[in-house]
């Protein structure tokens, strides 16, 4: 089973302001409960995710290796991260309003272990309302 989600956010702040946060691989990590810590390689970009997902059959964290693999600033970036227990796209798209930005976020989640579907079906709201609050943080404050 694929878990899709598709929500839209529209912020009192500039495109770029959204786009200086949602192209931070970093950034995009610190928002994801479930990433206990994370590295982003500076030259390229790509982030490893350590991710820990409280399912049974997973004792450790997972590391997840991600990769920007679409690039259009400031208007749209795709992700892409692969791991032996699941695979997961994410797909910003930014649009410009009469008072800021609208952020369209697409996610696609597939498991590769039992369990993995489950827990993001259940989940996922909860991680893009994580994602949704540190953005507004970011762009609100500036940081």
């Amino acid at each position: 089973m694929t878990v899709r989600v598709r929500r839209v956010f529209e912020f009192e702040a500039s495109p770029e302001a959204v786009w200086d946060f949602i192209a931070d691989p970093g950034k995009r990590a610190e928002a994801i409960s479930v990433v206990e810590r994370y590295d982003v390689d500076e030259s390229t970009g790509a982030a490893t995710w350590h991710v820990k997902l409280p399912i049974p059959l997973i004792s450790s964290t997972a590391r997840v290796e991600t990769e920007d693999v679409t690039r259009d600033p400031p208007s749209h970036v795709k992700f892409l991260g692969k791991s032996s227990v699941l695979r997961v796209t994410g797909e910003h798209t930014i649009e410009p309003t009469e008072t800021g930005a609208r952020l369209i976020n697409e996610f696609v989640v597939d498991g590769r272990v039992p369990g993995v579907e489950g827990f993001f079906k259940r989940n996922l709201d909860t991680e893009l309302e994580n994602l949704e609050r540190e953005l507004r943080r970011s762009v609100e404050t500036g940081s």
